[in-house]
């Protein structure tokens, strides 16, 4: 997902109340570590007592809507993934998730005719992801738009094919795109640990990264910083 909210605790000030002994921080928190463990239900636990404790949250937790799909709540991950539009327009990230959770409940084509349309997410390749997604573009193109550009936009590349393969019922070419995502994310990003969920969940192995001295978990805010 953007940058800008891995910076953001859920997308809003945490404020100070206490539920179940604990702060909507602190809840954010284990939620982040429990999924990034694999424990997907559990981190929902937390989650879902987040945003109840703090409700203005809610559309924000793109995080949540993540979990959702891989609990297998498709319909609660298509309202997350609706809600959070509301608050982020151009994220086709989300847009993708959203497709995701409508593929599962219904279908790849009823998926298509509400794919959320994205117009300025200027991200390499999430262009081409879009089209893709929309049925309107090619994977070849997703693939030749990220090699151009390098770096992280290849690991972004490899995510979304694989999602795409995966939804679409071509279960090894999923594999070979989500294990080469789960590789070639660096450290430190969200996104890079959600490949590597995606491929311990599906059995086949991808570890944790593990985390560098010194350097913030993904999803995790400096030391005393306020998240807006």
């Amino acid at each position: 997902m953007k940058m800008l909210k891995m910076l953001l605790m859920a997308g809003v000030m945490l404020l100070p109340c206490v539920v179940g002994g604990q702060t909507p921080e602190e809840r954010f928190r284990n939620g982040v570590q429990l999924f990034f463990e694999g424990r997907i239900k559990e981190s929902l636990v937390e989650w879902d007592a987040q945003v109840a404790a703090q409700p203005s949250s809610l559309p924000f937790h793109w995080q949540r809507g993540i979990a959702l799909y891989y609990a297998g709540r498709y319909q609660d991950g298509r309202d997350q993934f609706e809600v959070h539009q509301k608050v982020n327009p151009e994220d086709v990230e989300n847009a993708v998730w959203h497709y995701l959770c409508v593929a599962k409940l219904e279908s790849p084509e009823a998926a298509r005719k509400v794919f959320i349309p994205i117009t300025d997410d200027e991200r390499v390749p999430m262009k081409e992801v879009h089209a893709l997604f929309a049925g309107k573009g090619k994977e070849e193109a997703v693939v030749a738009a990220a090699a151009k550009a390098g770096g992280e936009a290849v690991a972004y590349a490899d995510l979304y094919l694989g999602l795409y393969a995966e939804a679409n019922g071509r279960k090894e070419e999923a594999k070979k795109r989500m294990m080469a995502a789960a590789a070639a994310f660096s450290a430190g990003s969200y996104m890079g640990e959600v490949s590597r969920v995606h491929c311990r969940l599906r059995g086949w192995k991808a570890e944790p990264t593990p985390p560098v001295p010194g350097k913030r978990a993904a999803g995790e805010l400096p030391a005393g910083a306020t998240p807006r």
